[in-house]
C-alpha cells in the first residue's frame, strides 16, 4: 500500500498541469514589470537569473539597460501573456506588451528554474512578422 501512494504521489507530480509552473512564471514577470513600473530596480533585479545578474552585476546597471533597450517594458501600457513553450534549459514565455505610445511588440521571456524558484534568463524583442502568431 505504501509503494502503491508513493507511485501515485510521483504520478501526480510528473502530471501537475502546466498551468501552475505557467501561473508561478506569470507570476515573476508580473512582478517585474511591476517593479519596473515603481523605479525599484533592487526589485526588478532579483527576477533575473544569476547568469544576468552577473552580466549587468548592479541593479542601477540592469535598470539602465531596461530603460534603453526595453521601454515597452520599463513603462508598459498594458501586457498579456500567450503561449508558454518548452526549451532545452526551462520554458519561454510569450508576451504581447504595447508600449506608452501604443506600439505593440512580442516578446519571448526565457525562464529557467533556480534554487530561488523561477527567474527570468533572457528577453528577446521577436521580429514584427511574428505579432501575426
Amino acid at each position: 500500500m505504501r509503494q502503491l501512494m508513493g507511485l501515485i504521489a510521483v504520478m501526480i507530480g510528473l502530471a501537475a498541469p502546466a498551468s501552475g509552473q505557467s501561473a508561478a512564471i506569470q507570476s515573476v514577470i508580473s512582478a517585474q514589470i511591476a517593479d519596473f513600473q515603481a523605479d525599484d530596480f533592487d526589485a526588478a533585479f532579483e527576477h533575473a537569473s544569476r547568469r544576468i545578474q552577473g552580466w549587468f552585476v548592479t541593479p542601477q546597471n540592469f535598470g539602465a539597460m531596461v530603460r534603453q533597450a526595453y521601454p515597452m517594458v520599463h513603462r508598459p501600457r498594458e501586457f498579456r501573456f500567450l503561449d508558454l513553450q518548452a526549451r532545452e534549459a526551462g520554458l519561454n514565455q510569450i508576451v504581447a506588451i504595447t508600449d506608452a505610445s501604443g506600439h505593440s511588440f512580442l516578446l519571448r521571456y526565457e525562464m529557467i528554474v533556480s534554487d530561488r524558484g523561477w527567474k527570468i534568463d533572457g528577453v528577446y524583442i521577436l521580429p514584427p512578422q511574428d505579432l501575426a502568431t
